[in-house]
């Protein structure tokens, strides 16, 4: 069996802690009821999106730790795996995301057209 050297001189980040931090946030104002205003729409697909790439980082890392096992239908690790991999097409998606984001932050109405290219 094939063993890679592992680096411990850097500190891992916990990735899990990370993606839950994102979407207290974002919960915490809405529940406060804090005023963004228009810019809501690109603080909660920012945060979806933060929290699905996130959830991909940990899925992937929880499968090459685990080897090949994790890849069978039986596994828990594989229905995760395609849950985690769901969040990216799911709206919004990836280029809505960016669209939105993009649009707030330069103070471009969202329905302005063209929408890509």
């Amino acid at each position: 069996m094939l063993r890679l050297p592992q680096d411990h001189s850097q500190p891992k980040p916990n990735l899990a802690s990370d993606v839950e931090a994102a979407a207290h946030r974002i919960a915490e104002d809405w529940s406060a009821g804090v005023d963004h205003g228009a810019a809501w729409p690109m603080k909660i697909v920012a945060a979806k999106y933060h929290c699905v790439e996130g959830a991909k980082k940990v899925v992937d890392l929880a499968l090459t730790s685990s080897g090949g096992a994790g890849m069978f239908k039986s596994s828990v690790l594989e229905r995760l795996y395609r849950d985690v991999r769901a969040g990216g097409f799911h709206p919004a998606n990836t280029m809505l995301t960016h669209e939105i984001v993009g649009k707030t932050t330069l103070g471009i109405g969202l329905d302005e057209q063209p929408r890509w290219g």
